[in-house]
């Protein structure tokens, strides 16, 4: 027995060895900002010679009495639903017409990855070039007979833009990852449906759904992550406006910190953002439940 111990205890300090770098990196760059942030929330000042002071959950208070954060509260999850939807249905279709072998497959899947490697500030003015009163797509409209139609002066257009933007960028990864687990699939299971008399809408229905399931809770927290955290669309397309129509809650945190210096009120918002992407992720993996399938 004294062995034994001796034996488990070296394993153990091995353990505790190899695992100490990963630990005191996960301290330094997560535990202790996350902490920091915490405790910030709860102090008011910027780092000046006045310094901070406690103030306790007053910021948290005047976040529930301020109406610009519940609108863009509002905005911010308006964004996030009408994004992810999109983000996960169209790369699906596509991911499962790529799968079949046919020419040009290979170019159309490179194609189609690109947005994700395209930086989100040149996919920005982009889209600011494209959709301004005088850009092109009113030019079309307007040969067409069509009045011109102010997209990013608009409140009920503006907000559309971003989503089309945002999902426009994440399509590529969301392919790719879509891609990935269709190869996960036996082969075996849609010839055996095959030979029942199934066809292509019921084997995707109850065979390639079903397969998907880790890869699609995978893709829908991925999505809703990057979605929440969106700083560029806004920052390059819109600034917030007009009317804060388009005001995210990441920007709105930029704002309150870097432009009016409001450190504690910024924290306390980012620790909302925080809690929500939380009890998103956690919404999400009790609602799916077991992620391999039956």
């Amino acid at each position: 027995m004294k062995k034994i111990s001796v034996w488990i205890d070296r394993e153990a300090i091995a353990a505790s060895l190899f695992l100490a770098p990963a630990a005191i990196l996960l301290g330094i760059f997560l535990v202790f900002p996350l902490v920091y942030l915490l405790g910030l929330s709860f102090t008011s000042g910027s780092f000046t010679r006045a310094g901070v002071h406690w103030v306790g959950v007053r910021n948290y208070w005047r976040l529930l009495t301020e109406p610009d954060f519940w609108q863009v509260l509002r905005n911010t999850l308006t964004f996030t639903v009408a994004t992810v939807l999109p983000s996960l249905v169209v790369p699906l279709g596509l991911a499962v017409l790529l799968d079949r072998a046919f020419f040009g497959r290979t170019l159309l899947r490179s194609l189609y990855f690109l947005p994700s490697i395209t930086s989100l500030v040149a996919a920005g003015l982009s889209f600011r070039w494209l959709f301004q009163t005088q850009g092109p797509l009113n030019s079309v409209l307007s040969a067409l007979g069509l009045e011109p139609i102010p997209w990013l002066g608009s409140t009920v257009w503006a907000l559309p833009v971003l989503i089309l933007l945002s999902s426009w960028q994440q399509l590529g990864f969301n392919l790719v990852v879509f891609l990935a687990g269709l190869q996960v699939i036996p082969q075996t299971r849609y010839e055996a449906a095959a030979l029942d008399g199934a066809d292509a809408w019921a084997q995707f229905w109850h065979i390639t759904l079903p397969g998907l399931r880790p890869t699609l809770v995978f893709a829908t927290i991925a999505t809703a992550i990057f979605t929440l955290r969106s700083f560029e669309p806004v920052y390059v397309v819109t600034g917030g406006g007009p009317r804060n129509a388009t005001n995210l809650l990441v920007y709105y945190i930029y704002e309150q910190a870097f432009a009016l210096f409001d450190f504690g009120y910024a924290a306390a918002a980012a620790v909302v953002l925080l809690a929500i992407a939380s009890l998103f992720v956690y919404w999400q993996l009790r609602a799916w439940g077991e992620t391999e399938p039956h």
